[in-house]
């Protein structure tokens, strides 16, 4: 039976926190709450009124982010000896009750990290904020182009568990403190070659508060995963292994540009002398055009056939 550990970020969540605590059931056995030096004093809070017994709660001296709450909770479940560690937020958007089936995937060994997934249903997406579904179907395709995990959607979703073997593989020291936390943290994932799964969920919305910020989605987290996306891929096709794909993401690019920058050039030159470009002009730009389209989705094809699918648990 494997050791189940919960972590709780705690930043002004103290009119939920008591409410997520009394809906994890016994599969849980510890629970860890920490307070990211909360000006609400949500830990004190906790201590003083949950009779839970498998809570314990850590304190940060100074902010340090959703991310570096979940990286101190996330130690130490691994030094109570948690075999897969899950993370709720404490705001009351995520059912604990749902936390037997997020660690399926991982108890069975079919996965190494499940996380929710709130696009599942057309339904429920009624009930989701419009604001929250483009930002996430924006986000969602960035995270799949800087993760290569293709089948994933949902990325900043927090209701997630990893196991032992796959979280003492991953720099914990490297992951980004904010908010792109979870998504830095698929990064990570799909350098180690972990098994993602996509878990149905349903969120709620009440009188949370969400810290995140319009400016932090349109300029940070797209540079993010421009920065990821590049690693991942001179990491995955030029530092650890070779394959076709290595030659064609280069040679389609290239062609590619060239077949434009042709095309612009022998316009441009064309109208300058009031006159049309040649046949031999368009049909040289054409096929640089066209072969760069087909070798870079020739590429983006084995990148989507490359996703993990043998657990790490299992190696």
């Amino acid at each position: 039976m494997s050791a189940v550990a919960v972590v709780i970020p705690s930043y002004r969540v103290t009119n939920h926190i008591l409410d997520v605590l009394k809906l994890i059931g016994p599969e849980v056995a510890q629970i860890f709450v920490v307070d990211d030096a909360c000006p609400d004093n949500s830990g004190e809070f906790v201590k003083k009124h949950s009779k839970d017994k498998r809570v314990t709660v850590l304190t940060h001296s100074e902010n340090q982010g959703v991310g570096g709450a979940v990286i101190t909770g996330y130690r130490a479940a691994l030094e109570a000896g948690a075999d897969i560690v899950v993370k709720v937020d404490g705001d009351g958007q995520m059912d604990p009750r749902l936390i037997p089936r997020l660690i399926r995937p991982l108890v069975d060994g079919e996965a190494d990290y499940s996380k929710g997934n709130r696009f599942d249903s057309l339904e429920d997406l009624y009930e989701m904020p419009r604001v929250r579904i483009f930002g996430n179907a924006v986000l969602s395709l960035w995270s799949k182009l800087s993760t290569g995990y293709w089948s994933v959607t949902d990325p900043t979703n927090g209701f997630t568990a990893i196991h032992r073997r796959v979280l003492e593989n991953v720099h914990l020291d490297k992951l980004r403190k904010s908010y792109f936390f979870e998504s830095d943290l698929l990064f990570r994932l799909s350098i180690v070659n972990a098994v993602v799964a996509d878990i149905p969920m349903k969120a709620v919305y009440g009188d949370e508060k969400s810290h995140l910020k319009i400016r932090k989605v349109l300029v940070e987290f797209p540079w993010r995963h421009t920065v990821n996306l590049l690693k991942r891929v001179f990491y995955r096709y030029y530092l650890r292994e070779w394959s076709v794909a290595s030659i064609e993401l280069p040679v389609g690019i290239g062609m590619l540009t060239f077949g434009i920058w042709f095309g612009l050039a022998s316009y441009i030159e064309a109208a300058s002398a009031g006159r049309a470009t040649t046949a031999g002009q368009v049909t040289l730009a054409a096929i640089g055009i066209i072969l760069g389209v087909q070798l870079l989705l020739s590429f983006l094809s084995y990148d989507v056939q490359s996703e993990p699918k043998v657990p790490k648990q299992r190696r």
